[in-house]
């Protein structure tokens, strides 16, 4: 029985750094820390799981196929002044994937976390 969304987990290198940049750049907070494998984090009642090399959820697959940081799927997180932030992290020597995008209902960009797992960061147009 599914009881509920428990977080989103990613996988990273180095935890202890991977926490450092989530608190200090995008204000999550740390939960808990099994270094060097585990850490919890959350924001805004949204927990983020980062598995390190030896953790249980970043073992190998049962095909043998190894799980790795990076790929598409991601985190949005809701932002106010993008713009400015953009700035900001920019200068700070944050990675970002692409420029700003504009659509329909807002303006995102995807910023990269020191192992290249995407963030993307959404201000809404309203």
């Amino acid at each position: 029985m599914i009881k509920g969304f428990h977080g989103v987990r990613y996988q990273v290198k180095d935890v202890a750094r991977a926490v450092a940049f989530y608190t200090q750049r995008l204000n999550f907070v740390l939960v808990h820390q099994q270094l060097p494998a585990f850490a919890l984090l959350s924001i805004d009642g949204t927990h983020i799981l980062l598995s390190g090399p030896g953790a249980s959820g970043s073992r190998p697959l049962s095909s043998g196929q190894t799980q790795e940081p990076g790929g598409s799927n991601r985190i949005v997180l809701e932002v106010s002044d993008l713009p400015s932030l953009v700035a900001e992290m920019k200068s700070s020597g944050c990675r970002f994937r692409n420029e700003v995008e504009t659509g329909p209902v807002g303006r995102q960009i995807q910023l990269e976390d020191p192992d290249g797992n995407p963030i993307e960061l959404f201000e809404s147009a309203r």
